[in-house]
């Protein structure tokens, strides 16, 4: 960073954007393999606490990669990258007062670490889309994993790199003999729990009628 590059304050801060708002702004990071199910429940997510009255943006890895980080490959340094800008670009969502749900690969642990640093940990919730590599494997919607063992795609996450599985997530979704249904209940379980006393996922409609 240039040494000529100052913070400009500004008189609205996060709190009043979150008042303003009727939430808690967070961050909820889903990491897993590719084809684990992220995408999907990121966004059955995003539709459950919309219904709920929430403020919401949902971010996806491979939209991210058609704009904001087109210019990245998949090395371990662009993965890097990657998880960087997203965390960052996160952070201001947080601070402009939105839910942010994130579906991410993210398989280092050292970049989850950063990306929760760098978002806040009072604003953090690592999900851990806990899917076999074989079930995601049998599943393959976008035949990535086939080429990948072909040798067509190099530095594929469970192939040829690593996929790092959190040590402690804030929430693990087991997805084998599971409905969408019930993974989304899950979140919005912890969510409730964690976040009660700031009424981050209560429905506004149904806190009206009592």
């Amino acid at each position: 960073m240039s040494s000529h590059v100052v913070q400009q304050l500004v008189d609205v801060d996060a709190a009043t954007r979150a008042r303003l708002k009727g939430q808690k702004p967070v961050a909820i990071w889903l990491t897993g393999l590719s084809a684990s199910g992220k995408s999907t429940i990121a966004n059955a997510l995003e539709v459950a606490l919309v219904e709920r009255g929430r403020h919401t943006y949902l971010l996806d890895g491979d939209n991210v990669r058609m704009g904001l980080c087109r210019d990245l490959g998949f090395t371990d340094a662009d993965r890097e990258e990657n998880i960087r800008r997203i965390a960052e670009l996160g952070r201001l969502f947080v601070d402009a007062g939105l839910i942010v749900v994130t579906a991410f690969i993210s398989p280092f642990r050292a970049d989850r670490a950063l990306a929760r640093t760098i978002i806040g940990e009072d604003a953090f919730v690592e999900v851990f889309v806990d899917t076999p590599l074989d079930e995601c494997e049998r599943r393959d919607p976008k035949g990535l994993y086939g080429k990948a063992r072909a040798g067509l795609i190099k530095n594929f996450t469970g192939i040829d790199s690593a996929y790092e599985a959190p040590l402690s997530p804030d929430i693990r979704l087991e997805t084998l003999g599971r409905s969408l249904p019930e993974v989304v209940r899950q979140i919005l379980g912890y969510l409730d729990e964690r976040f009660a006393a700031t009424d981050l996922t209560t429905s506004r409609s149904a806190a009206n009628r009592e």
